[in-house]
């Protein structure tokens, strides 16, 4: 039965899964148990050794060892961060090619060994793998999750709220559609304690900040080589709202049956995942721009050969 044991497992322990463990350790959650496994056991049982020798002075106590995909069958959740990195000379759709194949062996074992959980996918490109999650693991849609775009969300408000010298948490406004290049921001339903933003700012500054947020991950993989503390407070948000039952609205990734498509859109979710994807009135413009963001992940999905 579905959150009995508080127990996670995080398949990847490079950046990403390892920054999500220990955001986890660094808030109070209900989990109580973090399996980490990887390609690399060596890795994942290093990882596992750090992480513990934490414990004694992080804000919550979390058991966490490394193991196998054995360890799936009785976990609450399975959150997926493996994949492989993009070569030099290697087109995205070579990468993407490849990691959906990664995909197919990773849900193959996790659901050979009985898991019946909720799939939490946050590997690139993340709403084409969850997709593809949905269709290997055969779980119902609700319970195959993409960290879809609230680490986007998260950057506009943030941007916003700089703007505007208000708490980013007093900003709702959503990214929506593909984790990537074609996502939009739905500018007419943003607002702050009921204004809209699009009285606030003129559309220049708005044009400025949608653009700042869709290019910040490059700027970021430019300087450091990689993201991970960000994505890694987002996964945890969704975690609790799944484990707490908060019903938070979060823009997750979801198969939307009417695109026959996963992508980014404010969505309740709750214990037992997604309970619904919001039915929003987008303006015209929004429209069409969400469009081509589907139209793009529907080109990805349909390019793969199996």
């Amino acid at each position: 039965m579905l959150m009995d044991n508080n127990k996670i497992m995080i398949v990847g322990t490079g950046n990403v899964g390892a920054s999500i463990a220990f955001a986890i350790m660094n808030q109070r959650t209900p989990i109580n148990e973090i399996i980490l496994t990887d390609i690399l056991a060596k890795d994942a049982e290093g990882e596992a050794m750090d992480l513990r020798d934490a414990l004694a002075t992080a804000p919550s106590y979390v058991k966490i060892k490394n193991g196998t995909y054995k360890d799936a069958k009785d976990c609450d959740i399975v959150v997926i961060t493996a994949g492989a990195a993009q070569k030099p000379g290697e087109t995205r759709m070579e990468l993407l090619a490849k990691n959906v194949n990664i995909l197919k062996g990773m849900i193959e074992q996790i659901m050979a060994s009985g898991f019946d959980g909720i799939l939490l996918i946050v590997s690139n490109p993340m709403d084409v793998l969850t997709y593809y999650a949905m269709k290997f693991s055969g779980l119902p849609s609700e319970k195959v999750i993409g960290s879809g775009t609230v680490l986007d969300s998260a950057r506009l408000r943030t941007r916003i709220a700089n703007y505007l010298n208000v708490n980013p948490q007093s900003v709702h406004a959503y990214q929506i559609g593909e984790h990537g290049d074609t996502e939009l921001t739905l500018w007419s339903l943003a607002d702050i304690g009921g204004q809209k933003v699009t009285e606030l700012l003129d559309k220049k500054t708005r044009s400025d900040i949608s653009e700042f947020v869709r290019n910040e991950a490059y700027s970021i993989i430019e300087k450091k080589g990689y993201t991970c503390y960000g994505i890694a407070t987002c996964v945890v948000q969704i975690l609790n709202s799944i484990f707490n039952d908060e019903m938070r609205v979060l823009p997750v990734s979801s198969f939307d049956f009417f695109s026959d498509t996963s992508f980014g859109f404010p969505s309740v979710v709750g214990r037992t995942g997604v309970i619904r994807r919001l039915d929003l009135k987008l303006s015209e413009h929004e429209g069409v721009e969400l469009q081509k963001s589907i139209n793009a992940l529907k080109k990805a999905i349909s390019s793969i050969k199996l």
